[in-house]
């Protein structure tokens, strides 16, 4: 698994990254068992976390269109209580957003403490779709303050935001869901012939393609230059829709069994309490 953890200590090259499992690991059935007790876990230590009330943990989903951002969310949290669950997907910002800071909405969005939240797409979009078709100077931000450096300050914000939540308990952990080319090419071809999927294809992603190699550029950036130790990013194989969703799955397990959850302990004078409490309800 460390294979597809970027801690900072490298640059990365997003072409030399897999998108593909190891052979041996791209059995259906297999990893959808291994699924399935991931998520029997991660159950559990949910309410763990929500009964502590003392982290918070935030997913980070972001991919080219058809890498399966959506099937991996849908099957990876269906053990998580809805109550100690929050989703947002990050779509065009309205234009509140746009008067407010890039950051605003997506701080606006963080989960409670105890929480788990999702981000379909972040504030990362700030650094990729806007920076792929140069909308800055119609977003956020005065024109007289635009110049060369504005992607590296954003990717600086970011990086400073996210240490600054960490130190806060909020555990964030970072998915680049990496699809290749061809395999998005099959996708967008299964979605077309597809009558219960077709409704999510237009012309749009067809644009968006002939960007990829931008897209990437401008992935390898945010990655390389938000990734530390404490906040890495994940770069999981996504041209198998079941190995990536274990493998993901696996991920958010381990981070949360390293946490060390624990349910509170009440108090002496309250644990002495119990046995009076159970003694009237028994005599009623």
């Amino acid at each position: 698994m460390d294979i597809y953890r970027i801690d900072g200590s490298k640059t990365i090259r997003i072409a030399d990254m897999a998108t593909a499992p190891p052979e041996q690991h791209a059995d259906k059935e297999t990893n959808k068992t291994q699924i399935k007790a991931h998520i029997k876990r991660m159950s559990a230590l949910q309410e763990k976390l929500y009964a502590e009330n003392d982290y918070t943990l935030l997913l980070i989903f972001q991919a080219m269109d058809a890498a399966g951002k959506d099937g991996m969310i849908r099957h990876v949290t269906t053990g998580l209580n809805p109550q100690g669950t929050q989703v947002f997907s990050f779509k065009q910002p309205s234009r509140e957003e746009l008067d407010h800071d890039f950051l605003w909405r997506a701080h606006k969005a963080a989960p409670e403490r105890g929480r788990v939240g999702i981000f379909n797409r972040s504030y990362y979009e700030d650094v990729l779709v806007v920076r792929v078709h140069n909308m800055i100077d119609a977003r956020q931000i005065p024109k007289a303050l635009i110049n060369e450096q504005i992607w590296d300050d954003r990717l600086a914000d970011i990086k400073n935001y996210e240490a600054y939540m960490r130190r806060n308990g909020q555990i964030t952990l970072k998915f680049f869901l990496n699809v290749s080319k061809e395999e998005q090419k099959r996708r967008f071809l299964a979605r077309i012939d597809n009558p219960s999927k077709n409704w999510k294809f237009s012309a749009a992603d067809l644009r968006e393609r002939e960007y990829w190699d931008d897209y990437m550029f401008c992935y390898e950036q945010a990655i390389n230059k938000t990734s530390t130790p404490d906040i890495p990013w994940y770069v999981i194989p996504a041209d198998n829709k079941w190995y990536a969703r274990n493998m993901v799955s696996r991920i958010i397990v381990e981070t949360m069994a390293g946490l060390g959850l624990q349910y509170p302990v009440l108090p002496e004078e309250e644990q002495a309490k119990l046995s009076a409490y159970k003694e009237h309800l028994l005599n009623e």
